[in-house]
């Protein structure tokens, strides 16, 4: 498959899902960058903007196997990944995979788990295998999680770790629709008798992962791969920020940027790939300082300050906002 076929792929993925989600397009090319690149996808808004029908309706459209965990305070490891139950007729314990065991695990409201249950996913996103009493077992191709959080409710809420926040490639919010956008979904609501809107399968296993496979041929230039490094470098010198981007950020970037021409239908990546996805890549990967910290300072505006500071490079043939 080359790059034009799999980005009309990736077109009718997301006209599909537009279909059930009233959210921009470049949000939902977000999440579906993600999944390209490989990682995994942190959503975070308020309630009742649409989360859940995000991972719910991608999955489908993707054609692939849907998990959904509802994270909460008494949410155990062994409730994620599965545990081995004695079987009275063969007199042999067996095992009983957990809801992690699909293509696609929504872990809904992931901060409401305790940290050792957030923990048992961190194996299963870096390595996409789980240990259960010693044992691994490999998890299905491909292996996706999009996770969820609630930035409003903070009572009652364990905040991930710098860890696992660095297994998310992408983090992005879907945020409230326009005015025309909410008549819309009242509009669609209206005409139909069920409360959620159905999605058809677009694709199926074997078309997604050759839809993947493409992203590993796009061709990035040298002055792009110094871009990359640039921006993650300057993150580590701001003094707002006390902990930088890590090099797993930096090949974050060099991947969704990759994915990113796949979805534009392009054999190579421009600069404004980079700078357009760097924000949902690396924003989240940032610790404050203490000062910053206190003085609210937003992390998306501390990288907005850095991309404004590195010098964009023009690659020969290209435009920088191609």
């Amino acid at each position: 498959m080359d790059v034009t076929a799999a980005s009309d792929e990736c077109d009718a993925v997301l006209s599909e899902v537009e279909g059930a989600v009233i959210t921009d397009r470049e949000f939902l090319e977000t999440v579906l960058v993600g999944f390209l690149a490989d990682g995994h996808v942190l959503l975070e808004d308020v309630p009742g903007t649409g989360k859940t029908l995000t991972a719910r309706s991608v999955a489908t459209a993707l054609g692939l196997a849907f998990s959904r965990i509802q994270f909460t305070p008494d949410l155990l490891p062994a409730d994620v990944l599965g545990t081995h139950v004695f079987n009275e007729k063969s007199r042999e314990f067996e095992f009983q995979p957990g809801p992690v065991f699909a293509n696609v695990v929504l872990a809904d409201e992931i901060n409401r788990a305790p940290p050792k249950t957030q923990a048992a996913l961190l194996e299963a996103m870096e390595e996409g295998q789980a240990t259960v009493d010693g044992e691994t077992m490999a998890l299905p191709e491909p292996f996706f999680v999009i996770a969820t959080q609630n930035p409003v409710e903070q009572e009652g809420t364990f905040p991930l770790p710098e860890a696992q926040m660095d297994r998310f490639a992408v983090k992005a919010s879907i945020g409230y629709p326009d005015e025309h956008g909410e008549l819309d979904l009242l509009r669609r609501r209206a005409g139909r008798e069920t409360r959620s809107p159905s999605v058809e399968s677009v694709l199926d296993e074997a078309r997604v992962e050759t839809v993947k496979a493409v992203a590993e041929d796009v061709r990035v230039e040298g002055d792009l791969l110094q871009y990359v490094v640039s921006i993650c470098r300057a993150t580590r010198e701001d003094r707002r920020v006390e902990v930088g981007v890590s090099p797993r950020g930096t090949q974050r970037l060099f991947e969704a940027a990759r994915a990113k021409a796949v979805v534009k239908g392009r054999e190579y990546v421009v600069p404004d790939d980079v700078k357009r996805i760097a924000p949902n890549v690396l924003a989240h990967r940032l610790v404050l300082t203490p000062d910053a910290a206190v003085e609210n300072t937003d992390k998306r505006e501390v990288l907005a300050d850095v991309l404004d500071a590195v010098e964009v490079p023009t690659v020969e043939g290209q435009s920088p906002s191609a």
